[in-house]
């Protein structure tokens, strides 16, 4: 059985980024359908995969990261409109028995995911 799991790194700070809010959806047509919502541990990472067994369907799913919450709590002064506010990663599981990892490397101007496992 495959599961979804994320974390984030904040390499404006060189460390975890702990208390990063993440919203899961998965896409049905024209709808959003909210799978989970949690924040990071102090690892960066989220305390249970965010899908798992037979949760963790074949499809197109969105992750929600609130970025820029994330960096306004830890002091750093962001400009009005943030350059990121919230990170939206739209991606596809071909495989529901596979194990999909999807990070985020994040400073207030710049992301990076990849696909791990």
């Amino acid at each position: 059985m495959g599961k979804l799991t994320t974390h984030v790194l904040d390499t404006m700070h060189g460390k975890p980024a702990a208390g990063v809010r993440c919203q899961l959806y998965r896409l049905d047509g024209e709808q959003r359908l909210l799978q989970a919502d949690t924040t990071t541990t102090h690892d960066g990472r989220c305390e249970r995969p965010l899908l798992e067994g037979e949760q963790l369907r074949a499809g197109v799913y969105e992750l929600l990261f609130h970025a820029g919450d994330y960096f306004a709590a830890q002091g750093v002064k962001l400009p009005e409109p943030r350059f990121l506010d919230q990170v939206l990663l739209r991606f596809g599981v071909a495989k529901a028995d596979e194990n999909f990892h999807v990070p985020l490397v994040l400073t207030p101007w710049s992301y990076s995911t990849y696909r791990g496992s």
